[in-house]
């Protein structure tokens, strides 16, 4: 991805405002999840790399990526999360992802990221590390876990930090959307909520079809 494209992937992000986490999909289950998302409105999917030792391989991993990737060019950006090393950085890419969210601060992966011309989503919690994640690079920092200190912190960290782009993850709910959008932050990181596991487990992409319709709707209102 070129620089200019990358600029246009951020403002994209800033007028649609939602990232759908899906964690953990069956080979089978991907493409299908991928079209109730897509014709539910969202416009940013990412499929996190697990983080437990023994689980699917990395390789394995950016595999299902770039099945989403090819499905989805031109229609839906495609990313890797729980990015923890460089290596998932270039994998990511090769698989044909546009943007990487990470569960910390790492200067080496937010720069590995930026260096690949794919757009940077940290996270940090403090405004030492919103700030540090920032000023290294990154296009927006993802406050995590939002749940545990909720828009009125964020609202109180934006106070001087208000040039940093936030996205918030971690517990929000379909109730808490506007709350978080007044206290100033530019949009969501949505997992569980959307990609139900027992919708999933019974394949019911019509169900996540229009739970992710609610969001959407919710969010652009």
């Amino acid at each position: 991805m070129k620089p200019t494209e990358s600029g246009k992937l951020k403002q994209q992000l800033l007028t649609e405002r939602l990232i759908v986490i899906a964690r953990d999909i069956p080979a089978p289950s991907l493409l299908p999840l991928g079209e109730a998302l897509y014709f539910a409105g969202v416009r940013f999917l990412e499929l996190p790399f697990p983080a437990n030792a023994g689980a699917e391989s990395d390789k394995n991993h950016a595999a299902k990526i770039a099945v989403l990737a090819k499905a989805f060019r031109g229609r839906m950006q495609i990313g890797g999360g729980t990015i923890l090393t460089s290596s998932q950085v270039e994998l990511t890419k090769a698989a044909g992802g546009s943007f990487l969210l990470s569960p910390d601060v790492n200067e080496a992966v937010i720069r590995a990221t930026k260096a690949a011309g794919l757009l940077s989503i940290p996270a940090g919690f403090t405004p030492t590390e919103i700030r540090k994640a920032y000023d290294a690079g990154a296009d927006f920092v993802k406050f995590f876990p939002a749940s545990v200190a909720g828009p009125d912190y964020i609202k109180a960290v934006l106070g001087p930090l208000s040039y940093i782009p936030i996205i918030a993850m971690g517990g929000v709910t379909l109730d808490s959307i506007p709350a978080y959008l007044a206290a100033g932050a530019k949009g969501f990181g949505i997992g569980g909520g959307i990609v139900d596991r027992e919708l999933l487990q019974k394949n019911d992409f019509e169900g996540i079809f229009r739970l992710s319709k609610t969001y959407v709707e919710k969010i652009k209102s």
